[in-house]
């Protein structure tokens, strides 16, 4: 069910990370997904190997949180390698 959940909230977290990041990104939909998948499993990785891993774990706010932070960097680190000069 761990990893059910991270893609599950990745799908919500994505979008509250595109809304909670400032400045404008050119990411899609489908792209903002992506990202909030990766940064959820991310995060809820993250999180579990600082703060133990029933922290972050199953379908609670924690693991919520855990994956809007997780989508919020992955979000910094896609805009930073797409970055026009």
């Amino acid at each position: 069910m761990g990893w059910l959940s991270w893609i599950v909230f990745g799908l919500v977290a994505g979008i509250v990370a595109k809304i909670l990041k400032p400045g404008k990104d050119a990411v899609g939909w489908i792209l903002t997904i992506i990202i909030g998948i990766v940064g959820a499993i991310l995060g809820g990785y993250l999180f579990q190997l600082v703060l133990g891993p029933a922290w972050a774990a199953g379908w609670t706010w924690r693991g919520f949180l855990a994956s809007v932070v997780g989508a919020i960097i992955v979000l910094y680190i896609y805009s930073f390698f797409t970055k026009k000069k």
